[in-house]
């Protein structure tokens, strides 16, 4: 089976897909030197139908800077940003494959179920969107076990229960370990979301493909 990984950066949905079982192929406008999988370097809305339906199944993770929460100087972050996912959707809606849409929180997905790392023994929450053409389940946040044992922001005195990631402050083989992840640079780590987030709905996808299968 094969997947689609469109807007793929350098990788961490795709390689939750490869350890479901997919062959998987990403897409991004920016160069990806650490992408770990076959890669194309297109803009997304540039692709064909055509080409789209020669996959089993599609992932996009549009940019979300138009939906964070952080506001620095009394204004959002998101502001100027295109909000692409209505496209997206419409594209991906053509082909008649499985699809999925990952986003943060905030973002306007419909129907989209919430996956946290608590969930997959990760010392992230990470929470994040994903909304699909098929049913997906998922599992409740786990926060209990996430006790306070990481250093803070220098701004704070209590311990974090998480590990911030994509800070300096941090070690970064401390947050790639946090996130599941080994391959990637800071920068890289901090756009990314775990394999163990797509490794789960990778599974899922495959037993609705393998359902309808002849």
């Amino acid at each position: 089976m094969r997947l689609l990984d469109l807007f793929c950066g350098a990788g961490g949905a795709s390689e939750g897909y490869r350890r479901a079982g997919f062959e998987v192929v990403g897409v991004d406008i920016r160069k990806q030197p650490h992408y770990p999988f076959e890669f194309v370097k297109k803009y997304v809305l540039c692709l064909t139908t055509h080409y789209l339906k020669g996959f089993d199944a599609i992932h996009a993770s549009p940019p979300c800077q138009k939906f964070t929460a952080y506001r620095r100087k009394g204004l959002h972050v998101g502001e100027g940003y295109p909000n692409l996912i209505p496209e997206i959707r419409r594209q991906l809606t053509k082909t008649g494959v499985p699809w999925v849409i990952e986003n943060v929180m905030g973002a306007p997905l419909e129907n989209p179920i919430r996956l946290c790392g608590s969930s997959f023994g990760l010392d992230v929450r990470r929470h994040r969107l994903f909304e699909s053409s098929i049913s997906l389940f998922s599992p409740d946040c786990q926060h209990q076990w996430q006790l306070p044992r990481f250093k803070p922001a220098t701004n704070r005195k209590n311990l974090r229960k998480t590990v911030e990631v994509g800070v300096w402050r941090i070690p970064l083989p401390i947050q790639k370990r946090a996130m599941g992840i080994s391959w990637m640079t800071l920068p890289e780590l901090s756009e990314a979301i775990p394999p163990a987030y797509t490794e789960f709905i990778g599974k899922q996808i495959l037993s609705f493909l393998e359902g309808v299968s002849p």
